[in-house]
């Protein structure tokens, strides 16, 4: 069987681990299954680009004279907020004639650009989320999830998602040993599934200015099978109830009940994730039954834990 071929853009303002990244994840797959994927990177012209963070990368090939790419690849980068109307005019025919086209972060912006997300669902960096949705109403932009699979379109979440989105082709292409090796090999602590979350509750939310609210947050992410209510948390923190509930919200910018039903279903998530038994995450994450928490995924993700598990377990 043929290599599959692999074509990367570059262009000026390009993230350098939007483009090393998934490099690493086919050049790995290809010394591990004897040539399954040739890895080429092209710029418009065949020039040598600077990365936004100053390093330069000399490329393959100029993309007018590439061959059509089995997985094709836009990173990217501060480049991509005045893209070059080249590339994206480049994009727009050589994207038809791909097996798969692939972005990474704001390469989101320059498929949209060329007309390539249109009627599709998509991701890019959370931070960038929005302005991508108000510049392209005609792409339905998911601001949660590590990377996005639509009709041959995939698209990812910010920088090292795109790590995750070139494992999870791979895994496509020969399945999910061989993805799971090429992790290992990164020494990624594990390969994440398309539909995880791109931030963490605690990354989502403020940390708090008082160090005695700070604690709380530290307790509540290292028992979530604890006593959380409120009462218990203000004990610990050394106030009233109601002064408790007053200062955790305005520091951290959620209601204390909420943020603890956060932490809890994504350590759920997570346990489940890593191959965990349903009932025994109930009871690790404070649901104490499988049934309490199979309301509270079905509640918040629309599925039940063992839907989840059998989606999104790598084990």
């Amino acid at each position: 069987m043929a290599a599959r071929r692999v074509l990367v853009v570059l262009f000026d303002g390009v993230q350098s681990l939007d483009v090393t990244g998934p490099v690493e994840v086919f050049a790995g797959a290809e010394q591990a299954s004897s040539g399954s994927y040739s890895v080429r990177t092209g710029s418009v012209g065949g020039l040598g680009v600077r990365t936004s963070s100053g390093l330069r990368m000399l490329p393959d090939e100029d993309l007018a004279h590439a061959d059509p790419a089995d997985v094709l690849v836009v990173p990217g980068g501060v480049g991509t907020r005045t893209s070059d109307p080249r590339l994206v005019d480049w994009l727009r025919g050589a994207a038809p004639r791909a097996g798969r086209v692939a972005s990474v972060c704001t390469g989101a912006f320059l498929l949209a650009e060329a007309g390539l997300l249109d009627g599709r669902r998509a991701t890019t960096h959370w931070r960038y989320a929005p302005a991508l949705a108000r510049r392209f109403p005609g792409v339905t932009v998911d601001t949660e999830p590590i990377f996005v699979h639509d009709r041959g379109v995939w698209t990812s979440a910010g920088v090292t998602a795109g790590i995750d989105l070139a494992l999870a082709v791979v895994e496509q292409d020969h399945g999910r040993d061989l993805a799971l090796e090429i992790a290992r090999h990164l020494v990624m602590f594990v390969r994440r599934p398309g539909g995880q979350r791109q931030f963490s509750a605690q990354l989502e939310a403020q940390v708090a200015d008082r160090d005695p609210l700070r604690e709380v947050q530290r307790h509540i992410a290292e028992h979530p099978g604890g006593d959380l209510t409120v009462e218990a948390l203000a004990r610990r923190a050394n106030l009233s109830p109601r002064q408790f509930s007053r200062a955790f919200t305005a520091e951290v910018g959620t209601p204390p009940g909420r943020y603890v039903d956060r932490v809890r279903l994504e350590t759920a998530r997570r346990h489940l994730e890593e191959g965990a038994f349903v009932e025994d995450t109930a009871r690790a994450c404070g649901y104490g039954t499988g049934e309490a928490m199979r309301r509270a995924f079905i509640r918040t993700l629309g599925v039940t834990p063992t839907d989840y598990k059998e989606r999104f377990s790598c084990s």
